[in-house]
Order: C-alpha cells, then sequence, then structure tokens
C-alpha cells in the first residue's frame, strides 16, 4: 500500500467546482502552503472553505479570495484580511461565522459520525436563530449540525508512505480533527520517511485517515503577528 502523490497539483487533481474543503491551520501555523498555491493555479471556483481563519490579504486562505475561488467561508476568526472584509461587505461571497470551539466539534463530530450536537454557546444571540433549542441541567442549548468536507487539505510534520502523519506542537491545530471529516483527505509533510521510523505511540493521525500524501517543498512558515519585547 503506497498512498504517495508526485506533488500538490496531483493530489487535487480530481477536486472540482463547487467542493467543499476542509482547511488545517489556525492563524498561519500548520498551514497547507502547497494544496492552497496548487488551488489557485488548478483555478476550481465556488468553493466552500472551512478553515478557522481566512488567511492573510497576500498568504493562506488569502490568495484564494483574492482569485475570487471562494464562494463561502466557514471560520472562527477572519480579522486579519482586507480582502475578505471588502468581499463580505460587497455581499460577494458568503459567510459563516462559528465560534472557535463549537466549529473545532463540529468537524470532530463529522469525523465521529455523530450528527449533530447541543451547545450552550450561542443561545440567545443572532447565531441560536431558527435553531432548535432544548434544555439539559437548567441550560438551554443549541443543537448544531456536524460539518464533513468533500476534501480535506492538511499539512503535518513528518509522514510515511501509508499515511501515517506526525505533526510538530502547536502545528497540530484544526488538522488532527479534520483529518477524519472529508470523503477525501490529502496530507502534505516537510518529510516521508521509511515505514517503521514513526513511534506508534507518537502518530496522530492513523494511515486510514488518509487517502494521498506527498512532500512540500519551500515552506515559508510566515508568522502572522510577530511580537517582541524590547530590550
Amino acid at each position: 500500500m503506497d498512498k504517495r502523490v508526485a506533488d500538490a497539483d496531483a493530489a487535487i487533481a480530481s477536486l472540482q467546482d463547487g467542493a467543499t474543503i476542509l482547511l488545517g491551520g489556525f492563524g498561519l501555523c500548520g498551514i497547507p502552503e502547497n494544496l492552497i498555491a496548487a488551488l489557485r493555479r488548478k483555478g476550481t471556483k465556488n468553493l466552500t472553505l472551512a478553515s478557522n481563519n481566512a488567511g492573510v490579504d497576500d498568504f493562506g486562505i488569502g490568495l484564494l479570495l483574492q482569485s475570487k475561488q471562494v464562494k463561502k467561508m466557514i471560520a472562527s476568526y477572519v480579522g486579519e484580511n482586507k480582502t475578505f472584509e471588502q468581499l463580505a461587505l460587497k455581499k460577494e461571497i458568503e459567510v459563516e461565522l462559528n465560534p472557535q470551539g463549537t466549529l473545532a466539534e463540529r468537524i470532530r463530530c463529522g469525523g465521529a459520525g455523530i450528527p449533530a450536537f447541543y451547545t450552550p454557546t450561542g443561545y440567545g444571540t443572532m447565531a441560536a436563530e431558527g435553531k432548535e433549542v432544548r434544555e439539559f441541567n437548567g441550560r438551554s442549548h443549541v443543537l448544531v449540525p456536524a460539518l464533513r468536507g468533500n476534501f480535506a487539505f492538511i499539512k503535518a510534520w513528518k509522514g510515511d508512505r501509508w499515511g501515517n502523519l506526525i505533526y510538530r506542537k502547536t502545528a497540530r491545530n484544526y488538522n488532527a480533527v479534520m483529518a477524519t471529516a472529508a470523503d477525501y483527505t490529502i496530507a502534505e509533510v516537510e518529510e516521508i520517511v521509511e515505514l517503521g521510523k514513526l513511534n506508534p505511540d507518537c502518530v496522530h493521525t492513523p494511515g486510514i485517515f488518509v487517502d494521498a500524501i506527498f512532500q512540500g517543498e519551500k515552506y515559508e512558515k510566515r508568522i502572522e503577528r510577530r511580537t517582541v519585547r524590547q530590550r
């Protein structure tokens, strides 16, 4: 069994217009840089993207917003992207904002086969309009549907040809849950190692969840907002 593909372009060859894609990352940390670049080159349109952030103006998902390939954005925080702001104000993109924990749980449930869950977050706000509400232990909860994608774009540190993945520190973020919640999961990694080189106790995403894997290149790993202490 060998799930390796040549590169990002080969990995997304079957991706068509109108697809829903889950993209790992938090800010610019742990984002699938090579897959985003390949998607822009491919020019696929009318995409629904689910990610914690919408990237920045000239990097990450921001590149796909610039080229107007995105029809709908499902996210938690979008405040670093002026391109996104202009598209939203002009109603040129659909926006679905989720509390951060709710977004993570929607994706986790999507991977676990749980169709929906109740959460107290958002009760009494616009986020609860039109949704079922039930009371548990004297507190009102909103029913929220699970979230799955046609594709998941995942960034990991190391992987093997079976698709087993290890993430590095905080770059794991949403990648691990998104890998389980798509019909077709593509992982780009910094290094592909030989079978047996990954300690089984350290594998974060088992290969059963991964359909294709390739070794990325030229990672920029930009820092979204650099804050340093004055000496």
